[in-house]
């Protein structure tokens, strides 16, 4: 259930993004869009957190920053698997400039949902 919620949070944020920065990212269709977020959960889920040990020292010294840089490796990676013509950066500054947004959406999607859920518990 979680994995459905937040596949699903992506494709709603892909959408939104691509609308939003049309130059820098492009997102051809809905399916493809659901794809790339099913994807981009399981690269987060296994290559993510080896990049993050690979990468501890350089996180360490950058108080945390490179992780957005290991976040646009990722959808770099997403869009190599999809393949270039369905989900589309214009350069790596372009993805940089995404998982910056959907970092910054997810935790405030993250904190709204736990308020809700420790104001029922």
């Amino acid at each position: 259930m979680k994995l459905l919620v937040k596949v699903a949070i992506h494709t709603l944020l892909f959408l939104a993004i691509a609308r939003l920065l049309p130059n820098m990212f492009r997102i051809d269709s809905l399916a493809t869009a659901i794809l790339a977020s099913f994807v981009l959960v399981l690269l987060n889920w296994t290559v993510k957190p080896i990049l993050h040990v690979i990468s501890f020292p350089i996180t360490f010294m950058t108080f945390g920053l490179f992780s957005f840089v290991i976040s646009a490796i990722t959808l770099e990676l997403t869009s190599f698997i999809l393949g270039s013509n369905s989900f589309y950066f214009s350069s790596f500054g372009a993805a940089l400039v995404v998982a910056v947004i959907l970092a910054i959406c997810n935790s405030i999607i993250n904190s709204y949902t736990m308020n809700n859920f420790q104001k029922r518990v």
